[in-house]
């Protein structure tokens, strides 16, 4: 490790996966808490489901799009400035969406809110990459899919308690609540980690040519693509499912919670399963393996639905799906940040951009054809089947040679 990478400031290994995956919660934290109630959202501006959708994918297309802001800009002033300023700015357009008169002018908020929350995402991978390496990254990683994944079983389970006695608008309100309470996580729990010596100018021309400089690596672009496709079918399943569930299946949004929860820990699980094996297997085995029985759960999800299966087999084929998506994702992150040691926050941008871009498009665009069971297993089977031919014909061959990693940092307390 060079002097340049090595952080000024360093945690405990708990802290870091404790305040990490907090700000990584971002994201679920501004989907997962109103799920339940998207279709009753629909309802109260007279708007189709399909529009209703896309104040989710508003909000994702703003964390993705975000992350190229803040990312760079992390990069250049060190991780603490840009994360506060975002953390501030989600918990005031959160209180924006509180109060929108309009479907349209929500639309706005969402997308603003995102860009705001991309900070939490992108920073909290680049201070794990400013202390880890190797296979010690990828089971921080899987730890702070631990920490981050409590945020999809809690969110939806309070938002359905919610349901029983506040709309939307007051949801909303809980997130401003939340956005408060993380400027002070922020500002006295996160040390900064990465040194003077390790930054670098910033402007679009610096952001220039770090994104050239990412994308010159044929592994990061061809992790970048699974990560694009893998987008895709994780946001059919999650902008959909509340529509298939209580709409096909008739579920209350009450139930609906506790089966988004379930597959929420199935994520979970097959993180920690991966943090488990990734040092006997190494990172691109077990990113390979993952890819693999992704594509498997989602076929037996599509085969179901056309079979007419009751609400049970459906449910686990999902549950199965988050499971595989849990065992692959932090070996993604892993292999995609190999390289990129002083660009993790332009690398870790790129990589988010292009799974919370391109599912949030395609995703509503295909439910405008309808919110069946079907079609939501329809679209996850066929960007699964995408993702793992490119990441046998592609990222296999660029990942051959990579070992294990090196240690991580020493840390200590800070």
């Amino acid at each position: 490790m060079t002097a340049a990478e090595a952080p000024p400031v360093r945690m405990s290994v708990l802290r870091a996966m404790l305040v990490l995956g907090v700000l990584e919660a971002f994201g679920p934290l501004s989907m997962d808490v109103y799920m339940p109630q998207l279709p009753h959202l629909a309802r109260s501006f007279d708007a189709p489901d399909a529009l209703a959708q896309w104040t989710m994918s508003a909000c994702m297309i703003g964390l993705g799009l975000g992350q190229l802001i803040a990312g760079p800009l992390s990069d250049r002033f060190g991780r603490r400035r840009p994360l506060v300023i975002g953390v501030a700015a989600f918990a005031v357009l959160s209180a924006a969406c509180a109060v929108a008169p309009s479907i349209d002018i929500l639309l706005i908020a969402r997308f603003l809110q995102g860009i705001a929350g991309s900070a939490g995402l992108v920073i909290s991978m680049a201070v794990a990459r400013d202390m880890f390496r190797g296979v010690e990254l990828s089971r921080m990683l899987s730890m702070l899919g631990l920490v981050s994944g409590s945020a999809p079983v809690i969110a939806p389970l309070i938002g359905g308690q919610l349901a029983l006695f506040m709309d939307w608008r007051g949801v909303f309100w809980v997130l401003t609540g939340v956005g408060t309470a993380l400027i002070a996580l922020v500002v006295f729990g996160l040390p900064e980690t990465l040194s003077p010596a390790g930054r670098h100018g910033g402007g679009f021309a610096a952001l220039r040519t770090h994104v050239g400089a990412v994308l010159r690596d044929r592994l990061f672009v061809a992790v970048l693509v699974v990560s694009a496709t893998a987008g895709v079918g994780f946001f059919a399943y999650l902008s959909m499912s509340s529509f298939v569930l209580e709409q096909e299946f008739g579920l209350t949004p009450q139930l609906f919670s506790f089966v988004f929860a379930a597959n929420a820990v199935a994520n979970i699980v097959g993180g920690q399963c991966s943090r488990l094996i990734v040092a006997r297997m190494t990172p691109q085995r077990v990113y390979l393996l993952g890819a693999t029985a992704t594509a498997a759960s989602t076929v037996a999800l599509l085969a179901l639905a056309l079979a007419g299966a009751r609400l049970g087999f459906i449910v686990a084929a999902l549950v199965l799906f988050m499971f595989c998506v849990g065992l692959s994702g932090p070996n993604g992150t892993t292999l995609a940040l190999t390289h990129h040691g002083a660009r993790a926050g332009t690398a870790a941008a790129v990589m988010g951009m292009s799974s919370f871009v391109v599912g949030p498009i395609v995703a509503p665009i295909i439910s405008s054809w309808g919110t069946t069971a079907v079609i939501m297993a329809a679209a996850m089977t066929a960007a699964s089947l995408v993702g793992v031919v490119v990441a046998w014909v592609a990222v296999r061959p660029a990942a051959r040679g990579i070992g294990p990693g090196t240690a991580p940092i020493a840390v200590v307390e800070a």
